[in-house]
């Protein structure tokens, strides 16, 4: 096996790279999609809110087995004006925003103080589910943010530096709902923030009781 460089970096590799890359392809192409069992939806019974479909279809990913049905995936911008994404968890959801948290210090916290927008994403794959978020944050004020690093456990709160911890929100201008289907007839239901309010549109396969 050639060592390392002391940068640590190996060098240019020119020996048929294709043929592995080439084999991943194909694996890739064999591995099973849409394993999971949807259901379907009733455009007649959608909430104006989407914070409301959203609770519905949490609890129902939890109910069906999904294991740690609030982690996310966290899409910011970093100042090169990459994104960059983390998994993290939902703390809490209701009309100021969808809650996360985390040190200022961090990745996620550099990026979110110089451009303060946002995405998270759901993946519920028992429920061929998947849920959008995106929008702008806001730091919560500092004691829900004291509160939030105090109901952590002693373990969690190790290492963090006064005052690092914080509590941000986003505040969703959209959010999608995917219901994926075997057949490939998957609904999106749409929510965007309009005039103080939430216009809604549906696409895709529904029943309809309205």
């Amino acid at each position: 096996m050639p060592s390392l460089p002391a940068h640590g970096i190996i060098g240019s590799v020119t020996s048929t790279p294709l043929t592995p890359l080439s084999r991943m392809r194909d694996w890739l192409r064999e591995q099973p999609t849409l394993t999971g069992s949807g259901r379907p939806i009733d455009d007649g019974a959608l909430p104006g809110d989407p914070g409301a479909l959203f609770v519905s279809w949490i609890r129902a990913a939890a109910e069906a087995g999904v294991a740690e049905p609030h982690a996310a995936t966290l899409a910011t911008v970093g100042a090169d004006g990459v994104p960059d994404a983390r998994t993290l968890i939902l703390k809490d959801l209701d009309e100021r925003g969808w809650a996360f948290a985390g040190p200022r210090s961090s990745g996620k916290g550099v990026q979110l103080a110089a451009h303060s927008a946002a995405a998270l994403n759901f993946w519920w794959q028992p429920l061929i589910r998947a849920v959008r978020v995106r929008g702008a944050v806001r730091e919560a004020p500092a004691a829900e943010s004291a509160a939030d690093l105090a109901a952590r456990s002693t373990a969690a709160r190790e290492g963090v530096a006064p005052g690092d911890w914080v509590l941000w929100r986003l505040q969703p201008t959209r959010v999608e709902f995917w219901q994926g289907a075997v057949d490939r007839r998957h609904t999106r239901i749409v929510y965007d923030a309009q005039d103080g309010g939430w216009s809604l549109s549906v696409s895709g396969a529904t029943t309809s009781t309205g």
